[in-house]
């Protein structure tokens, strides 16, 4: 089953399925390290995972006097191929991240070519963020500048249509597309109304569900979803969880993904400033009640980022699932 199939059957079911997301392995690094973070997760059979994609590394890093630095590292190539390992030895849908920036139609469409013969048959559809060159997002000449634009290409893949036109007689692939919606709205959207415009605009190009980008106060996730339906969006919409873990997560989140920590979690994690494992546990705490809630109001799946360390999303699945 593609992840399409899957969320339906969980919904049939009335049960919450566990998915979360990998970073690739850095250029040079073999798959031990990526597989090691998936072997404890499995046991609490996945109903997919996600395999993002990166165009270059740029890290963020938060200095004493509150300035963030950033600075470029190793590019993490090879989603594709990552996602058939994946996929080959746990038996798990996998997920690839598709993304617009750097690539062109003919780039996107070789890579849909190549996830489809590897039994790859779940994408999501991505923008993807401005390059560390770039002043803004730029898109690739022969690209797409918008999210809708890639969706609209696979979902005409699927119909046999191709970049340089229709093939008559041609194996038609059959991919479920994901993409991101934003509860707080996403930072270059011009209004919450507008953002809610423009991911209506990727689902009437053929996107079958939504996956949230992180947020800390259910009471977004709820909204958006409520926002969605009035404006006619039907599809799925699968929330994304990460657990805080450390001190500087409540400047640097907000920064980099927009979302707003609720000032409950702000106090109860300075008050703990100085305890590492103090701060940890209080973010998967939150994450854990945060996680029940939505179970109990009955979506599909939970979607986590791990981001690379799975400890507290091992903690936070064997108290919820």
């Amino acid at each position: 089953m593609n992840v399409t199939d899957i969320i339906h059957s969980a919904l049939a079911q009335h049960k919450t399925r566990f998915a979360f997301e990998l970073l690739p392995p850095l250029k040079g690094d073999g798959m031990g390290g990526t597989f090691a973070a998936i072997d404890p997760l499995v046991e609490f059979d996945p109903a997919y995972i996600n395999v993002t994609f990166h165009r270059e590394g740029l890290k963020q890093t938060l200095l004493p006097d509150g300035r963030t630095e950033r600075h470029v590292v190793r590019r993490r190539p090879g989603t594709v191929g990552i996602s058939a390992a994946i996929r080959k030895k746990y038996g798990v849908e996998t997920v690839p991240h598709l993304i617009c920036g750097g690539l062109s139609r003919y780039d996107i469409e070789d890579a849909l070519i190549d996830m489809d013969f590897l039994g790859l048959h779940s994408v999501l559809a991505l923008r993807g963020d401005k390059s560390q060159s770039e002043e803004r997002f730029a898109p690739h000449p022969q690209g797409h500048a918008h999210a809708a634009g890639l969706v609209r290409q696979i979902a005409g893949m699927n119909r046999g249509e191709f970049v340089d036109g229709e093939v008559e007689v041609c194996h038609h692939s059959r991919f479920s597309v994901g993409v991101a919606g934003y509860p707080e709205t996403h930072p270059e959207a011009p209004s919450p109304e507008a953002d809610i415009q423009f991911l209506k605009a990727k689902i009437d190009a053929g996107a079958d569900y939504i996956v949230t980008q992180l947020f800390y106060d259910n009471a977004c996730f709820f909204d958006f979803v409520r926002r969605c339906r009035e404006a006619g969006i039907t599809v799925p919409v699968i929330p994304g969880i990460k657990p805080l873990s450390t001190v500087r997560h409540l400047t640097l989140l907000p920064e980099t993904f927009g979302c707003r920590i609720p000032e409950e979690l702000r106090r109860e994690v300075l008050a703990h400033q100085d305890d590492k494992a103090a701060v940890r546990r209080i973010g998967t705490e939150w994450a854990i009640a945060q996680s029940r809630e939505l179970k109990a109001a009955g979506v599909p799946v939970l979607h986590y980022y791990p981001m690379g360390k799975a400890e507290n999303i091992i903690e936070i699945a064997k108290t919820v699932f």
